[in-house]
């Protein structure tokens, strides 16, 4: 059976409670009401005492109060400071990267200019310059090495012309096509290079490793020793590479045999210059004319 819609506070025992405290409280509030009217009415003093007292209970709680308020209407604030800030972290970080992939293109394009004007002053200085080439490529992992000119036969590059730039030598041509060379770089396990020392003139041979640096064997019957830091140039004998081209200097020291350090590294080269050979191959010897039949007498 349904309960009755028209219930009254009596059926509850806490509906009772409930409703005889809310009276009471009112009243009480009315009472105390009442005497503070009438206490601020008849002994001002005693009411602004107590005033006084209320507000020192009442002020830590309001500040809280106060406080817990700035702090829930400050957080859309936060939040929109979070994505804002988030987002202009974002902005920088790519600006950042944007303005390293430029300065990055910068100090490559200073380098290749500097590289660039040693080889326009080394071609000021030069007689005999047959090309200036971009390298292509080059075989900088492998046990040979190798390295691609962008001129061949077309621009007069033969074979066996040295190859060089400001640093000093890179290699030696071994094969041109119309428009491209492969050269033969000083720092290959085939290469060989008449070099003097610097210092003192003394002649040696610079041999490749295959590993990126150079072998400088003695090429006398005495013995010699090598410091590090020696210098070695071209010394003009065997009439392919022309004198006093920087080819290495020793990092490694030793007696008749050290490690040198090339003074031209292919594997950041652009561009190379090509020389003629410093002597004219010899020329072919001549070939026997055939000796003429004698004509028999006329009888």
């Amino acid at each position: 059976m349904a309960p009755p819609g028209n219930r009254r506070p009596g059926f509850s025992r806490r509906a009772q409670y409930g409703l005889f405290f809310t009276y009471v409280g009112a009243i009480s509030g009315a009472l105390a009401g009442a005497v503070l009217l009438l206490v601020s009415a008849f002994n001002p003093p005693a009411f602004a005492a107590l005033r006084r007292a209320v507000a020192e209970v009442i002020t830590p709680v309001s500040s809280g109060l106060a406080w817990a308020s700035d702090g829930v209407a400050g957080v859309p604030s936060v939040v929109g400071s979070y994505f804002a800030v988030h987002s202009e972290n974002a902005r920088l970080k790519k600006q950042l990267t944007d303005e390293r992939a430029l300065v990055t293109r910068a100090q490559t394009l200073v380098r290749e200019n500097a590289k660039l004007r040693a080889l326009l002053k080394l071609r000021d200085v030069g007689n005999e310059i047959v090309v200036t080439a971009r390298l292509v490529n080059s075989s900088a992992t492998s046990t040979r090495r190798y390295a691609t000119l962008n001129a061949g036969l077309w621009q007069g590059v033969r074979q066996g012309q040295p190859v060089r730039e400001a640093g000093g030598l890179v290699g030696q041509v071994i094969e041109s096509g119309p428009n491209t060379a492969r050269v033969l770089l000083i720092v290959d396990a085939e290469s060989i290079v008449p070099v003097r020392r610097t210092r003192d003139g003394l002649p040696a041979i610079a041999a490749g490793r295959g590993d990126g640096l150079i072998e400088i064997r003695s090429a006398g019957a005495a013995a010699m020793i090598f410091r590090p830091g020696d210098a070695f140039v071209t010394s003009g004998t065997g009439g392919i590479f022309p004198p006093d081209v920087p080819v290495a200097h020793v990092v490694k020291p030793g007696r008749d045999v050290a490690v040198a350090e090339p003074a031209a590294n292919p594997s950041v080269l652009d561009f190379a210059i090509v020389q003629p050979s410093f002597l004219p191959p010899p020329p072919p010897p001549p070939t026997p004319s055939p000796t003429p039949a004698a004509t028999p007498a006329a009888q």
